[in-house]
């Protein structure tokens, strides 16, 4: 993924989608306009419903992560399991109230 700023307005993020389904790419896309509007929106309702839904879709496509499929023979629910590991951490982060920040 290559993010280039374009000016202070806009951001134009890159990302190699060879590998992934044409369902993989609309929700990406959707995901990122909806991240995007929850940052910025001063509605209330607005900002809870959208918050939630980048939730959900951000569950979805984990569920459809190549991985998932490559490792269907298994017999392991690798999706369900990833996803209980990740909303056990996010509730870790929520318990401590400390917020993960990537600013230098």
């Amino acid at each position: 993924m290559i993010i280039k700023p374009a000016s202070q307005q806009k951001m134009f993020i890159e990302i190699d989608t060879t590998e992934m389904s044409a369902s993989q790419i609309r929700m990406l896309k959707t995901l990122n306009s909806l991240l995007s509007h929850v940052l910025v929106t001063e509605s209330e309702g607005e900002f809870f419903e959208n918050s939630a839904e980048v939730m959900r879709m951000a569950a979805s496509l984990i569920k459809q992560a190549n991985f998932v499929n490559d490792m269907k023979m298994d017999d392991i629910p690798y999706a369900e399991q990833v996803l209980e590991y990740s909303l056990d951490v996010l509730q870790d982060q929520i318990s401590l109230s400390k917020v993960v920040s990537y600013d230098n």
